[in-house]
This record gives C-alpha cells, sequence and structure tokens, in this order.
C-alpha cells in the first residue's frame, strides 16, 4: 500500500510534464492572457460539482479570508499561468520544466527571509549548485556568451515565474489558511477568473478566439492540469507528506524532455544534461540535507 502512495505524485508530475508541453504549443495560437482565462473557467466549472455547496456552507469562514485568497489566486493562477505561458514563446519546453522544478529550492531560500527560517547547509550548497546548473543550461554551455548576448527572455519569465511561485508556497505556508484544500483551490480560482477577465477583454480579437486547435489545449490545461493533477497531488502530500512529494518534482525536467522529443521534436543538447542535472541536484541537496548550517542558532530556536 505504501509503495502505490508513490503513484500519486507520479501521476501529478506526469500530467504537470504534459501541462508544459501544452504551453508550447499554446504559443502563438492563443494568448496568454486569453488560456490563463479559458482554462479558469473550465476549472471553476468542474470544482463547482462537487466544492461550490460545502464552500458555500462554510461562508462564514471564507468571507474573512476573501483578501488573502486573492492574492493566493493571483499569483498562482494568474500571475504564474501567463508568465508561463508567455515565456513558451521564447524558450523550450524542457527548460521550462527545469526552471518550475526550481520552485522547491526557491520555497525555502525565501522563508529564510520571510519565515524567519533557519538556512541549512542543503540551502547553501544547494543553491550554489543550482545557481552554476541554470548558468550552464541558459548560457547553451558557454557562460562566457552570457555576459555578451545576454538571458534569453523565455528563460527570464520562467525564473521570474518560479519565483511567483515559491513565494505562493510560502505565504500559504504563513497563512495557513483554516479551509479544506479544495475549498481553498476553488476560492483561489474564483478570484483569479475575476482578475483575469480584464486581461482577457484587453487581448487581441485573434488571439483569443476558441477553436480546434485551442480547444483541446484548454481542456487539458483546465481539467487534467488544474482539477485532476491537484487531486493527485494532494493525495500524495496526505500519504507521504510535503518534503517527499516535492523531490517527484525533479523527474518533471525529465519527463518534460522525453516528451518534448517525442511531439516537439526539441533536440536534447548535453548542455541540458549538464546544466539541468546539476540544478536538479542542487535542488535535491536542499532537499535532503537537513542539517542547520549554524548549531548555535538552531540549539536556541529548540530551546524556545
Amino acid at each position: 500500500m505504501q509503495a502505490l502512495s508513490f503513484l500519486y505524485p507520479l501521476i501529478a508530475i506526469v500530467l504537470w510534464a504534459g501541462n508544459v508541453i501544452a504551453s508550447r504549443l499554446s504559443a502563438h495560437v492563443i494568448g496568454p492572457q486569453a488560456i490563463t482565462f479559458y482554462r479558469l473557467v473550465l476549472a471553476v466549472a468542474l470544482m463547482s460539482t462537487f466544492v461550490l455547496v460545502p464552500a458555500w456552507r462554510n461562508r462564514a469562514t471564507i468571507w474573512p479570508l476573501i483578501g488573502k485568497l486573492a492574492i493566493l489566486g493571483f499569483l498562482a493562477m494568474c500571475l504564474f499561468q501567463s508568465l508561463s505561458y508567455l515565456a513558451a514563446e521564447s524558450t523550450t519546453a524542457t527548460n521550462m520544466a527545469v526552471f518550475t522544478a526550481l520552485t522547491p529550492l526557491l520555497t525555502v531560500l525565501l522563508s529564510i527571509a520571510l519565515l524567519g527560517e533557519a538556512p541549512t547547509l542543503g540551502m547553501v550548497v544547494g543553491g550554489v549548485m543550482s545557481f552554476a546548473g541554470l548558468i550552464w543550461l541558459v548560457s547553451g554551455g558557454d557562460p562566457l556568451a552570457l555576459a555578451a548576448q545576454g538571458v534569453h527572455l523565455g528563460d527570464a519569465l520562467m525564473f521570474v515565474a518560479a519565483l511567483v511561485y515559491a513565494l505562493y508556497g510560502v505565504l500559504l505556508k504563513r497563512w495557513a489558511l483554516p479551509l479544506p484544500g479544495w475549498q481553498s483551490t476553488y476560492l483561489q480560482a474564483l478570484c483569479a477568473l475575476a482578475i483575469m477577465f480584464p486581461a482577457l477583454l484587453a487581448t487581441p480579437a485573434p488571439m483569443r478566439q476558441l477553436d480546434a486547435t485551442t480547444l483541446p489545449l484548454i481542456a487539458y490545461a483546465g481539467g487534467l492540469a488544474s482539477v485532476v493533477l491537484p487531486f493527485f497531488w494532494i493525495r500524495g502530500v496526505e500519504q507521504l507528506g510535503p518534503s517527499r512529494c516535492a523531490i517527484f518534482m525533479n523527474l518533471l525536467p525529465v519527463l518534460t524532455a522525453v516528451i518534448a522529443v517525442a511531439m516537439l521534436h526539441e533536440p536534447i543538447r548535453a548542455y541540458h544534461l549538464i546544466g539541468g542535472g546539476i540544478t536538479l541536484a542542487g535542488v535535491a541537496c536542499a532537499q535532503l540535507l537537513r542539517r542547520p548550517l549554524c548549531t548555535r542558532r538552531a540549539a536556541t530556536q529548540a530551546a524556545e
């Protein structure tokens, strides 16, 4: 039974990899704001079938939290998604997945600054390794060229997107909203839907049309990636805990690269393997090496 528990985060990561591919396929055929809005419409409609009634019954608890839910929804479901779709126009699916997998490391680094958590050896070692790996990845294996040519826009956007999602994770932990997981997700999606509506209206008409090309992408993003994926991820966290599930994020670039080669015919270069591998090794170090960097500070906190 314990072995089967690992299927929950594994299936979630497979669906997440598929969502990265869907993001790449959506580039240049539908606007980032439009697909973000449409996926929210579908996700809210699907979740309403099993969350609307419990959420309405719990409205007395929900209403005082609506401001925080709106902030969380904006970060995770508006800004992160829109930046990811925008980045897909000028970077590869493999690079997108590597930057997304960086989120757990960015989350622990932000936790030091915003939550006052003590740094660990893994955070320092992992941070340095991941930074070096990203430099190698985005420079195409030539770090000196990076100084002359700069970072590609898509890679820069994906780094910002990963940072936004890390901030979302930190705020979730800091606020610890007293709501069931599905109700929190549902209300965040409703708030995000309202926020994205003006952005949809500002999108040029040709980039917000629904047709045979865009509808399957919206169906995947709004159904599988926004409802089915969270179900498996939440179940995985319940069975294994958040730390063990976070390790599965390291599989995201691998699975995405395999699908990208098969479906998008994206080439896998040596710098993808070296830079991506070093980056993911750094993320793994941050998750596994939990020895406090400063034992005195750790002892003081333990005494308190």
